[in-house]
């Protein structure tokens, strides 16, 4: 009999806070027991599907999935052509938030007539009376190339008569925009919306000239009808409603993420990692060998640097000179004579986990498979492009892909299968292969291929974990983050001031994220802008006996301390800018346990030595320890109440231009405890 799992501790808070809010009321959830209209729409032969939806016969199924978790499934089917709709519909006991996917199948013998503008999401609110202008926050993504203010906090008022429409370039779902915004309501109210869709999709924010907005998502293009026996499935909607404070509605939003849609291993939420690499730029592992690997583990060790994941980056397979060229991926048994089992063994018995990168979706030429199934392929239209799609949608080719990947991860002893996607327009290319009356078609199919093939390797490897690269964060929609975890999350790595951005515009969004410190920033204000992520990647130049190690140990050292309240809530402190004279800084707090870690940096431009900052989320009455990670703090330790550091709060000081202060905090006493 399986267990049921418990409401975690963090969901019970957010309910508790919910309840202590109930007087500014949140908008209500969405449910599945009115018209399918006021959910979803579509057009059928060129008609709204609010007209006939709710006209035809229905099914409802319901089932528990588990302690948390209500699914109900409501089926229409239209007598005349055999279209079926099938809305699955799920609400969560332990969060306001519900998510809905939508099924469209063929079962009669002939050809649908046309579906178009197909939208899951298809709702209208309205704001009570008095309340303020509806305003919209959202993060950007990653841009193509990638910048110093990826991953940015946008937000805008959503004024009476206009309309505010969102879609990502090119069909990388996180690539320039994500597909995740809070929608205040101007009056201490309003819903976080996200969706899962890996590819291209779109949002239109349609304001009344009164009160009301209406909301409309789905997959971009749907222009299409379907074969006998074939379906399709729209993006996977999740609405989240609060009341109180945006900024707590976004810690409820992490809270959700962590509980619900974020993979575990072993049965556990992923914490904190170390890992270390031994690529090289522009050449990646192409020059490295099993010796150079095992020799620098064994010099982390030598250091007194602990690890806990070894990375084996692009270039370990046969190649033609560059990483971006696999022949196949197998590895090249000239400079791995063992194959990876020769890594991957050595590092297990030092207790090391191993992450291997791949990338089986571009197929380039010097590939194998790009002679041997040129049917599994689709080319690239955009000019002077040579490398070519592996379609998903082909069931052979997509068994023959898992088959592989499988293997490898068996043979060769693999943790942590790393995934890179590093086509930049695949939605230039799924269009180019669709028919007029197919359009869409093509992405759907390859999409549903991607999540079903992870879902396989997530079946033959109950404990794998999968790291979503895709060019360095552009594919992170719900329903990849529900299976693979961000450990690369934007290839604009290396810029202290950027990665504090980034750091700051997706804490809100993401729960969990990674990024690196180069080998060439070595001085603690780098290194501590650089690490500020749950997974952290270090790529020192460990063949240099002269570099600072007692630095680096103490970065190491320091970094342990505070990445676990990663895990928390987060508050920013100042406003977000890449201004080289500003302060930048924020909280991650975690109630559960009393502890957190305020970050604060002051840039190297800054002429400001003190920063007042008042915290939030913490217990009044309780007693806090606060302790400065600096052998050279200006305040080693200091103590206040709860109250005291939120309100009238406390000046950080600084020693110097550039600097980063880490304090770490936690309760020493409770007044509520002790009475």
């Amino acid at each position: 009999m399986k267990r049921r799992p418990r409401v975690s501790f963090v969901s019970l808070l957010c309910v508790l806070a919910a309840l202590a809010t109930r007087a500014l009321a949140a908008p209500a959830l969405p449910t599945l027991d009115g018209a399918p209209d006021a959910l979803v729409s579509f057009l059928y032969d060129g008609q709204a599907s609010n007209t006939f939806l709710a006209s035809w016969p229905a099914t409802t199924t319901e089932r528990e999935l588990d302690a948390a978790r209500h699914e109900r499934t409501r089926t229409f089917t239209d007598p005349k052509t055999g279209l079926q709709i099938r809305i699955v519909f799920i609400t969560y006991r332990d969060f306001p938030t519900v998510e809905w996917t939508v099924y469209l199948k063929n079962t009669g013998a002939q050809d649908t007539p046309i579906l178009s503008d197909i939208r899951s999401l298809d709702m209208a609110w309205t704001q009570p009376a008095g309340a303020k202008e509806f305003f919209l926050r959202h993060p950007a993504g990653t841009f193509v190339p990638p910048a110093p203010r990826d991953y940015q906090p946008l937000e805008q008022a959503l004024p009476q008569g206009q309309t505010a429409h969102f879609a990502p370039l090119l069909g990388r779902p996180t690539g320039d925009l994500q597909p995740y915004f809070n929608l205040d309501f101007g009056d201490h109210s309003g819903v976080v919306l996200g969706l899962g869709w890996p590819g291209a999709w779109a949002f239109d924010f349609v304001r009344d000239a009164t009160t009301g907005v209406r909301v409309r998502a789905g997959q971009e293009l749907t222009h299409l009808r379907l074969h006998p026996g074939e379906e399709i499935r729209t993006p996977m909607v999740v609405v989240q409603t609060w009341s109180g404070d945006w900024i707590a509605a976004q810690n409820q939003w992490r809270r959700w993420l962590r509980a619900h849609n974020m993979p575990h291993a072993n049965g556990q939420a992923v914490g904190p990692l170390l890992a270390a690499a031994n690529s090289e730029p522009v050449f990646e592992m192409v020059r490295r060998t099993e010796a150079n690997q095992l020799e620098w583990m064994g010099r982390y060790a030598e250091e007194k640097i602990p690890l806990d994941l070894w990375w084996i980056d692009a270039g370990w397979y046969e190649n033609n000179g560059r990483w971006q060229e696999p022949k196949a991926f197998r590895a090249d048994r000239t400079r791995f004579p063992r194959g990876l089992r020769g890594v991957t063994d050595h590092a297990h018995a030092k207790g090391l986990k191993t992450l291997v990168w791949f990338e089986p979706e571009r197929v380039m030429p010097t590939n194998e498979l790009y002679q041997a199934h040129p049917e599994w392929l689709l080319p690239n239209p955009t000019p002077n492009t040579i490398s070519r799609l592996l379609y998903l949608g082909n069931p052979e080719a997509r068994a023959w892909l898992t088959d592989l990947i499988d293997r490898r991860l068996t043979e060769e002893g693999i943790d942590i299968y790393r995934q890179d996607f590093c086509v930049l327009e695949p939605g230039s290319i799924w269009r180019h292969h669709d028919a007029p009356d197919r359009q869409g078609i093509t992405e759907n199919h390859h999409l549903t291929g991607y999540l079903a093939y992870w879902d396989e390797l997530h079946r033959r490897h109950p404990n794998l974990i999968i790291d979503s690269c895709a060019g360095g964060g552009s594919r992170n929609d719900l329903e990849t983050l529900r299976r693979a975890l961000p450990l690369w999350r934007c290839d604009y790595a290396f810029d202290p001031s950027s990665n504090q951005c980034q750091t700051y515009g997706l804490a809100p969004w993401w729960p969990y994220y990674g990024t690196a410190t180069p080998a060439d920033q070595l001085r603690p204000y780098e290194i501590r802008s650089n690490l500020t992520s749950p997974l952290a990647i270090i790529s020192w130049d460990m063949a240099d006996r002269t570099r600072p190690y007692d630095t680096l140990r103490r970065a190491v050292t320091d970094w342990r301390e505070y990445a676990q309240n990663y895990s928390g809530d987060f508050y920013p402190l100042t406003p977000w800018t890449l201004a080289t004279d500003k302060w930048m800084a924020w909280q991650f707090d975690r109630p559960e346990s009393g502890k957190g870690v305020v970050q604060a940096f002051r840039r190297p431009s800054n002429l400001e030595r003190t920063l007042h900052v008042k915290l939030r989320g913490l217990d009044p009455q309780a007693t806090y320890r606060f302790t400065e990670l600096d052998e050279k703090a200006t305040h080693p330790t200091r103590t206040l109440t709860g109250q005291e550091a939120m309100d009238p709060g406390f000046d950080i000081t600084s020693k110097e231009a550039p600097e980063a202060i880490n304090l770490v905090y936690e309760i020493i006493s409770n007044a509520r405890m002790t009475k």
